[in-house]
């Protein structure tokens, strides 16, 4: 049997003599390695010019001829790396090299019914202690701009999409952070409201009364913070050949449905979970996870990491980019627009062993999801094994090549996380994890962390 821990005694305080024999460490190594950090920093003093230099931008198989994207001060690299992808058909029925659709109107929506979604929940679980790790995750968690990729689905077939001259960008758009703080502000003070009410008896119709009126206030911050979403607009471009085109008025279902036309029940997102307890093949969801109120379920299949990458490449040898979710705080290097696999030597530059499994990553919180981008291009060797990947970003056009990123598939093993594939693509393994039951994880698991 294993002994329980006992308390801490006054044997295991640091004691002079131990500080003294730390302090007493002469090390050449170390020396050298401070006097590296210190002036330059640990990122660029642990950067591995081999593994630059062994990163060309030349992929074989590119789709990419377009401008990038920025997303500027804000959270919404869900918004726009799946905007990214459906600009993609968007882009060839206009006969328009660069468009972009409004993702201000698509963040107004994603607000808008994330705070209905976010009551909802509150009344629902009104039985709950208040300081309960359920309640307060809800209460922590508070309409921040993340996402992941069925939240984006659900925004866009319920409310369509428009042309970012329709609802152009504003301040608050591109810097998030006080229009959040004000709404966050709002809903927890309405969420301590609502559950006094349910818990001294309110009826339900009270309680649609009381969150209808918050959700007025909500709309009021958004439409004085984002602008009015249009229910309808005029449309009219030129084309790339110098051709005028008008198409009257359309509401964001009918320029959806005409302009983009893809059918985004047919895709599934698939993730690569580590952890030994959730078998490859199975359905996975997150409770307390959405933000359209009987909108499309949060669904993942746990896929083998080989599969994800195999169906990744097809889609993009086929004409189609892949939006993906990975981890962008790991082995990266910004300016120069690299995801490369042990970019940075952390261990050598310290001297100490810093290495982790994927698994041991997220099983303590090291690693998980939090950026989600597009996959443009795969570099396939001889015998089509992918080496590199091409990354749209939505950080603007200064890092990297223009924007665009390169990353090894050594990072792609060890940093992505989702990838959303089309149903009718997935082998014959995962096909019935589509509509079998899933397993669900409790809300606050890395596999629902958004990007």
């Amino acid at each position: 049997m294993t002994s329980r821990p006992q308390s801490p005694t006054a044997s295991d305080a640091l004691t002079d003599d131990v500080l003294a024999e730390f302090a007493a460490i002469d090390d050449p190594a170390l020396r050298l390695a401070l006097n590296a950090v210190t002036k330059s920093g640990i990122d660029e003093s642990s950067l591995d010019r081999a593994k630059v230099v062994a990163t060309p931008r030349v992929i074989s198989n590119r789709l990419d001829d377009w401008a990038i994207t920025s997303q500027k001060k804000s959270g919404r690299c869900w918004l726009f790396s799946s905007l990214n992808l459906l600009r993609a058909t968007t882009r060839a029925k206009l006969g328009v090299k660069d468009f972009e659709f409004s993702q201000n109107y698509a963040m107004f929506w994603d607000k808008f019914e994330r705070a209905n979604f976010f009551l909802t929940d509150i009344i629902a679980t009104a039985s709950e202690p208040l300081d309960s790790r359920l309640i307060q995750f809800l209460l922590a968690d508070v309409l921040g701009d993340g996402g992941q990729w069925d939240m984006a689905v659900s925004v866009y077939q319920k409310h369509g999409v428009i042309p970012k001259e329709a609802m152009p960008e504003t301040q608050a758009s591109s810097c998030t952070h006080r229009m959040n703080t004000q709404l966050q502000t709002l809903l927890r003070r309405s969420a301590l409201e609502l559950r006094e009410q349910v818990n001294s008896g309110a009826s339900s119709e009270d309680l649609a009364a009381i969150k209808k009126a918050v959700l007025g206030e909500v709309w009021r911050i958004l439409v004085i913070s984002l602008g009015n979403p249009p229910s309808s607009f005029e449309w009219e471009w030129i084309d790339d050949d110098k051709a005028f085109h008008r198409d009257g008025v359309l509401t964001p279902a009918e320029f959806y449905d005409r302009y983009v036309g893809i059918d985004l029940t047919n895709y599934v997102c698939l993730v690569d979970d580590p952890r030994t307890e959730h078998p490859k093949g199975a359905a996975l969801t997150v409770e307390h996870l959405g933000n359209v109120v009987g909108g499309r379920e949060i669904r993942y299949i746990n896929a083998p990491m080989t599969t994800i990458k195999k169906l990744a490449a097809d889609a993009i040898c086929s004409g189609e980019p892949v939006w993906f979710g990975a981890d962008v705080s790991k082995q990266g290097d910004r300016d120069l627009g690299l995801l490369v696999g042990n970019l940075h030597d952390y261990s050598g530059l310290f001297g100490v062993d810093l290495s982790t499994t994927k698994e041991q990553r997220v099983n303590t919180g090291e690693s998980a999801m939090n950026h989600a981008m597009l996959f443009t291009g795969v570099d396939l060797a001889d015998a089509g094994t992918p080496r590199r990947w091409r990354v749209e970003n939505s950080w603007g056009d200064e890092p990297g090549d223009k924007g665009f990123f390169t990353m090894d598939d050594a990072w792609l093993s060890d940093y992505v996380f989702e990838v959303v594939v089309k149903i009718d693509a997935l082998p014959d393994d995962l096909r019935p994890a589509v509509a079998s039951d899933p397993i669900k994880l409790p809300a606050w698991d890395p596999m629902g962390t958004l990007a």
